[in-house]
């Protein structure tokens, strides 16, 4: 069995983005397999546990991932995950990987290509709602799909955002308020609210939106009336119903699931298409296991490994 102790290091981000692309079309044909997440919640956070197996790439496993919004205090990451791979033909535990910066570039490459097919155009003012790892390779990762040429950022410490905007010298990049990062054609929230931190009337026509800070029961970051006026995507339906964006509106009535327009996976195949760039387009992001198994292919080819003994 080997170990990867920093499988994400030198990764090739758009590899990745084309990875995480290609997994999400094999969503869309029916070619995985992926229970929903299981969710163990503490007094401060939660892990969860994510398995799943994609037969194209010959790749079975689980990850087990928190969430810990306050470990920042703490000077640990907010999220840490290890993935277990497992060989599907024998159930053997092929490998061992710290999961924890994979899991930031993996959901960061779902937002570059929802953003991809969902954009209003391909150049575009990107608005940023968080100042955190997740947030900086949103930005990273999006960059790499659409030209993007303006950054608005928003933090609850001005500081914060400040610090976010040194990270990217080759933009134009400054801290706003949330009402002018809400003018910008695409828009990541990337917090952990349990609360609406976007307001419907400073969404406008044609923009998208990538909901990617709610990915557990009781998170919320928008206004639940956007979803009303807006098509909305999900990853995955049964994650969304019960995690995702549309979760607590879900719960208060405010909407149902069969207003949901489809997944993305559809999208990236082409099933399904923005209308007109007045649509205003929500990808509802929860973080599928066969994201993790496609990322950890990528790593396993190219990163480092240590043989542990196994029996």
């Amino acid at each position: 069995m080997r170990y990867y102790p920093n499988p994400a290091e030198n990764l090739d981000l758009r590899a990745v983005n084309n990875a995480i692309g290609e997994a999400f079309a094999e969503h869309g044909r029916g070619n995985v397999q992926m229970p929903p997440k299981d969710y163990v919640f503490f007094e401060k956070g939660d892990f969860r546990t994510m398995p799943g197996y994609i037969p194209s790439l010959g790749i079975a496993g689980v990850k087990v991932v928190n969430v810990h919004p306050d470990n920042r205090k703490e000077g640990l990451p907010t999220v840490m995950a290890v993935i277990v791979i497992i060989e599907p033909e024998t159930g053997y535990p092929e490998a061992i990987l710290n999961g924890t910066k994979l899991t930031d570039l993996r959901t960061a490459a779902a937002g570059a290509v929802a953003a991809k097919y969902l954009s209003p155009s391909g150049k575009v003012s990107l608005g940023v709602f968080g100042s955190g790892r997740q947030a900086q390779t949103q930005v990273a990762a999006t960059a790499l799909e659409l030209e993007v040429d303006e950054i608005r950022v928003w933090s609850r410490n001005e500081s914060h955002a400040e610090s976010f905007c040194s990270l990217f010298p080759d933009h134009e990049c400054h801290p706003a308020d949330p009402e002018d990062v809400c003018g910008c054609d695409v828009i990541v929230t990337a917090t952990p609210s349990r609360e609406p931190i976007v307001k419907d009337e400073w969404i406008s026509e044609g923009t998208h939106i990538n909901a990617i800070g709610a990915d557990a029961p009781g998170k919320e970051e928008l206004d639940p009336a956007i979803l009303n006026r807006a098509t909305v995507i999900v990853d995955d339906p049964r994650q969304a119903v019960h995690s995702g964006e549309i979760n607590v509106p879900i719960k208060k009535g405010l909407f149902s699931e069969d207003k949901i327009a489809g997944t993305l996976g559809e999208y990236v195949l082409g099933k399904k298409k923005r209308i007109s760039n007045k649509e205003i387009t929500v990808f509802d992001s929860t973080g599928l296991a066969i994201q993790d198994l496609a990322i950890s292919r990528i790593a396993m080819e190219n990163a480092e490994w240590i043989e542990l003994e196994f029996s």
